[in-house]
């Protein structure tokens, strides 16, 4: 609900602008744009607002500055899953990590902040080389149109909600709360001002889609409970080592392509929450990176290939699965490498 009223608000479409003026007629500098809005977006209002409200933006802006938008959209998707992994609140995901590890939202975000940083980097230099070709054309035929405004009320709350995030955790509360709290005086605002009606505001909060949640735990829980807990904990390692945490996300990122990374991460949690936070953000990485190999590794991707046919745009399979190639190795090595250092430099 939250993302959808600072849509409603103009705030992607200020970011968009933003990003458009900024680049200087670049489009080198447009991915570097897009990477650093998606990757707030995501890590703040969730993988879900950078596919289905950002993509869309990503798409007028590069129409707007005359370049193709092959490497920027496929950036949308990329960081949806690899730039979800800051907060607890980026992903759903995180949530159900973020619950079996027993962290605060502070520790989280500190414990995967080096990650999420080098995630990014090596993603955005993948990028550059990958689609250097489509980069180099820059900008043809710029579309002129007015600055749009910054929606700076919209802002504010969200940096508000993004602070009561870490005040709900402090004291204990759950961070939903702040999320309730910033969504409410949005809604307020926007009821006031009739942009939206109780209805769409209900449908925000996708019922049907918590319902899903809700069935596909009952019955992964089922499964753990008829055997797959025994087997599986005989399969994974145990500890926080380097090795133990490569293996453990190296097995998460493979069954999230097998099963998609929500029914995965419902199934490790239950086996490696007893193993302490290390294990647990280790299959989070897995969940979360592994994604970008396939297209059915998590859901976020299944809508972004949807709203590509809205835009009459295609997305291969070759290049898709070879650019996955290229990223999820290096990132997911990368990430297990600095969890680990971070858990032995401020613990679990």
């Amino acid at each position: 609900m939250l993302s959808r009223l600072c849509a409603g608000e103009g705030l992607f479409t200020a970011a968009g602008d933003a990003v458009a003026r900024a680049c200087g007629g670049r489009s080198g500098r447009l991915l570097a744009g897009v990477f650093m809005v998606a990757s707030m977006i995501t890590a703040v209002l969730s993988l879900d607002a950078t596919v289905v409200l950002l993509t869309p933006v990503v798409f007028a802006t590069a129409a707007r500055l005359g370049v193709r938008p092959r490497p920027h959209v496929y950036a949308t998707a990329h960081l949806a899953n690899s730039a979800s992994l800051l907060l607890p609140v980026s992903n759903l995901t995180n949530l159900l990590a973020f619950a079996a590890s027993g962290l605060t939202f502070t520790r989280f975000a500190a414990l995967m902040a080096p990650a999420w940083l080098l995630v990014i980097g090596i993603e955005y230099a993948v990028f550059r080389r990958f689609f250097a070709a489509d980069l180099a054309d820059g900008v043809s035929s710029p579309t002129r149109t007015g600055q749009v405004d910054v929606p700076v009320f919209t802002l504010a709350v969200l940096a508000l909600t993004l602070a009561g995030f870490a005040v709900t955790s402090f004291a204990g509360i759950n961070p939903a709360w702040a999320a309730l709290a910033g969504a409410l005086i949005l809604a307020t605002r926007a009821l006031h001002q009739r942009r939206t009606s109780v209805r769409e505001l209900a449908g925000a909060v996708s019922p049907l889609f918590c319902l899903f949640v809700l069935a596909l735990g009952i019955v992964v829980k089922a499964v753990i409970d008829n055997g797959l807990d025994t087997g599986a904990g005989h399969l994974l390692p145990h500890g926080s080592s380097l090795p133990a945490l490569l293996a453990v996300a190296i097995v998460a990122a493979a069954l999230a392509n097998m099963i998609n990374n929500l029914p995965a991460i419902l199934a490790l949690l239950p086996i490696l929450a007893p193993g302490g936070p290390g294990p647990v953000l280790a299959a989070l990485l897995g969940v979360n990176l592994g994604p970008n190999l396939t297209y059915v590794g998590s859901l976020a991707t299944l809508l972004w290939r949807r709203i590509l046919h809205e835009h009459d745009t295609d997305s291969a399979l070759d290049d898709f699965t070879r650019l996955g190639l290229m990223t999820v190795p290096a990132t997911l090595v990368a990430a297990t490498m600095a969890l680990w250092a971070m858990l032995h430099a401020i613990g679990g």
